[in-house]
């Protein structure tokens, strides 16, 4: 049991109602799945099915707790609500979309991916290092807990990289260059001292 790896199955929600085509920074706003949303959560919970699950953990938002849910009810296991896997705050650009921000604060959004890592968007926004200070110690909990376990998380699109940059041993200056689409799969496997990402972006 001692050199069992501890895998983690990373889930992204699914699509969101309010998507319709386009992206938008929904950050803490609490918006649920759309009918294909549900539809590509239920598509994961099948793929995990025939898996032993010992441990289920969701952020705090809807669209990550109906996915959570979707899952549990296949292993009889309530998932666990954690408020550090919440989605990357995104002060007050929350609610709109690239171009709705492009035009209402043009300085801004050029300045955010000029340094990613440590620009804080006005209002209440994260940078990338302060979600990777509530995420990262989230995650190593959940290992730690199931050590030689099985484990989901189900969170969002900037969560996941973080926790995948981690694992992957990059700076989070990489943090665009991984996928995360609506209802995707990703596979870790952690060891004592390191980690091994089995899958990527994997889509159902």
């Amino acid at each position: 049991m001692e050199n069992r790896a501890t895998r983690l199955f990373l889930v992204r929600h699914g699509e969101v109602t309010n998507h319709k085509g386009e992206f938008r920074y929904n950050g803490h706003i609490d918006v649920d799945l759309s009918d294909l949303g549900l539809s590509q959560m239920k598509l994961v919970a099948g793929r995990l099915a025939t898996e032993s699950i010992n441990g289920i953990y969701s952020s705090d938002l809807v669209r990550t707790m109906r996915g959570a849910s979707a899952i549990a009810d296949k292993h009889g296991i309530s998932p666990v609500a954690d408020a550090r896997l919440k989605e990357v705050a995104a002060g007050r650009w929350e609610g709109l979309t690239f171009n709705e921000v492009h035009e209402r604060f043009p300085d801004e959004s050029h300045v955010r991916f000029e340094d990613l890592v440590n620009y804080r968007i006005k209002e209440g926004g994260e940078s990338l290092r302060d979600v990777a200070a509530r995420v990262i110690p989230a995650l190593n909990e959940i290992v730690s807990r199931h050590r030689g376990e099985n484990a989901v998380i189900v969170a969002h699109g900037g969560v996941n990289r973080v926790i995948l940059c981690q694992a992957l041993n990059l700076p989070l200056e990489n943090f665009f260059r991984l996928e995360q689409d609506y209802g995707c799969l990703n596979i870790i496997d952690f060891y004592d001292n390191t980690a091994l990402v089995r899958l990527v972006n994997g889509i159902l």
